[in-house]
Formats: structure tokens, C-alpha cells, sequence
């Protein structure tokens, strides 16, 4: 017997002018973005943790949009935003800007995109070191009928972290067989996860043991460890200076491991400010044929970590 079923009625998605939102650059949509929620949308598209530091920073005559850090690097960014496509006068004042600041991250968001710029700072990725990085992004809003805009970072240009890496090692003759290994782990692990759509917040990868991971306080982060001395991968939660914090999680030990189901590692480093709580798992980096086992192992972990430690964190911080 045929069964007929009624059609689901489809709506048409649109593209909406930028002015009709946000009239004025400063006034309007610098003021949009610097709010919490609608940074951490950048931030998950680029894969950065972006906080707050002001709107309208001075830099000798002019006001760069907004100056903002790294999270977990205190690393400086300035974003420049242009509601209109690229032009010449811009691109120098985000070079600008990024001098006044010693900025290590630069952020463009436009309108659009002219090819000569996109051209521009792809040279300017391709020519600087891994210490500094542009990205030019289209700002695009959306909507679907009459509902509410939905707006769309879409990246243009972005660094290329890799070839900056083997260009250093080029160049400083400093990245050895290890670093090489670490940074290729750390990035294939980024695009597993993002493959699996984890709601994990991904920043670049470097090459190092450890890749950190924000909670959404700056108070503490995941840190995940790859060491290929010890034959561990770890996931641990990393309290850089807040003894009180760790002592309030500890007092809550049974609760917090009967909700991740395993025994935790508490080291509350005695004559250091650090702390680490930490669960650990046998793994040799070097048997790449087992690397989407350890992804899996890390990924997993740290979705179970955001979850249990940053209930308890923001609890414990209200």
C-alpha cells in the first residue's frame, strides 16, 4: 500500500545587507562583536580563543577596532573591521595597528574581498614567520523567510601553519625530527576531531607535546599531552595560578571521577602556582598507523572534561 505524505514546506535562505543590521562600523557592529557570545563565534570558526581586552584601543592617531588576546597565550590581537570591500588606506592601518601592538594575530573583516588583498595577505602569511598570522573574513548575514539574521564568518585567507613551521625549521635549523612529529600529530588530531564535528574549541597546533584547549575560563584550560619519552597521551585539566580553585575541585574528587568514570591523577605541585588533574593512557606517537586510536582516546576525553570540570569551575567561580 502507497502511503502519501505531505510535502514539508520549504523556505528560501537569503542573503541580507550588512547596513540593514549594523548601520555604522564603530557605533554598531564593533559593539556586536566585542560581546562575549559573538567573539567566541569567531573564535570557533578560526580556531583561536579570543578575549577582550577593549574597543577602540589608540595606537598613536588612530583607534584599532578592537584589541583582544589569546586566551590561553596572552598572545595580542587586533581586529580591524570594514563593512565595505577591502581598500588600500585599511590594509595599512591593520599593519598598523599590529606593530603599535606587537600583535601576533591580525584579523580583517570585511564586506568583501578584493583579490589584490587576498592576494596581499596571503603574501604577507606565506612571508612572515609562525609568530605572526593574518586572516581577511567576510562578514555575511543570513536569514531564511522572515526569521531572525544568522550571521557567517567566512574565511578568505588564513595562515598556513605547517609551511611556517618547516620554513622556520629552513631557516633556524631548530625543529628537529620530534617537533616535526608533534606539529603533524597535533594538526591531524585538529582535523579528526573537526571531522567528527566535536564541539571541542580547536586552536592552531604547534609543535610541542602539549595542545591547549579553552573551557571558556581563563582561570583553567584542557591541556592535551602527546610524549614520545614515556609512551603516555594524557588529558588533563590545567590551573596556571589558583591554588584555591584546585583545593575546591579536589573537595569534590569522588563526584567529579564517579562522573568521568576513571581515577584521576591530583597534583597540586607543591612550591609551583600550577596545578594538574590528569588522566593518562598508553600510546606510542610514533606508530602513525594508530594515531585515529589515540585521536579518538583524546578527543573523547576532552569532550568528557568540558563537560564535567567546566560544570564545576563555573559553579565554583559564580
Amino acid at each position: 500500500m502507497f502511503i502519501s505524505y505531505p510535502i514539508m514546506q520549504l523556505e528560501t535562505l537569503k542573503k541580507v545587507d550588512l547596513r540593514k543590521v549594523w548601520n555604522h562600523e564603530a557605533i554598531d557592529f564593533t559593539t556586536w562583536l566585542s560581546e562575549k557570545e559573538n567573539l567566541a563565534l569567531l573564535s570557533d570558526e578560526i580556531g583561536i580563543d579570543i578575549l577582550l581586552i577593549e574597543t577602540e584601543a589608540s595606537v598613536g592617531k588612530f583607534n584599532v577596532d578592537i584589541l583582544a588576546e589569546e586566551e590561553n597565550t596572552g598572545k595580542k590581537i587586533v581586529i580591524e573591521n570594514q563593512l565595505e570591500i577591502t581598500d588600500h588606506d585599511h590594509l595599512g592601518k591593520t599593519i598598523t595597528y599590529a606593530s603599535g601592538y606587537d600583535a601576533e594575530i591580525i584579523i580583517w573583516i570585511v564586506k568583501d574581498v578584493r583579490d589584490e588583498h587576498k592576494q596581499a595577505i596571503d603574501w604577507l602569511n606565506e612571508h612572515t614567520d609562525e609568530k605572526v598570522n593574518f586572516f581577511a573574513i567576510k562578514m555575511e548575514l543570513w536569514q531564511i523567510g522572515n526569521s531572525p539574521c544568522a550571521p557567517k564568518f567566512n574565511i578568505i585567507s588564513k595562515p598556513n601553519d605547517w609551511a611556517k613551521a618547516v620554513k622556520k625549521s629552513t631557516r633556524q635549523s631548530n625543529l628537529t625530527e620530534t617537533k616535526v612529529l608533534q606539529l603533524d600529530f597535533w594538526n591531524q588530531f585538529k582535523e579528526y576531531a573537526q571531522n567528527k564535528s566535536s564541539q571541542l574549541k580547536l586552536r592552531k597546533a604547534y609543535p610541542q607535546h602539549w595542545y591547549d584547549i579553552s573551557i571558556g575560563n581563563s582561570k583553567a584550560y584542557i591541556s592535551l599531552t602527546a610524549n614520545s619519552q614515556t609512551n603516555l597521551i594524557a588529558c588533563e585539566i590545567y590551573i596556571p595560578d589558583s591554588k584555591d580553585l584546585y583545593y575546591e575541585l579536589e573537595t569534590n574528587k569522588n563526584k567529579i571521577e564517579e562522573e568521568l568514570q576513571a581515577e584521576l591523577e591530583w597534583m597540586a605541585l607543591d612550591g609551583k602556582k600550577a596545578s594538574r588533574i590528569k588522566l593518562s593512557n598508553d600510546a606510542d606517537i610514533n606508530q602513525k598507523d594508530k594515531w585515529d586510536q589515540y585521536f579518538d582516546w583524546l578527543m573523547i576525553t576532552a569532550e568528557k572534561f568540558q563537560t564535567v570540570f567546566g560544570k564545576h569551575i563555573n559553579k565554583l567561580l559564580k
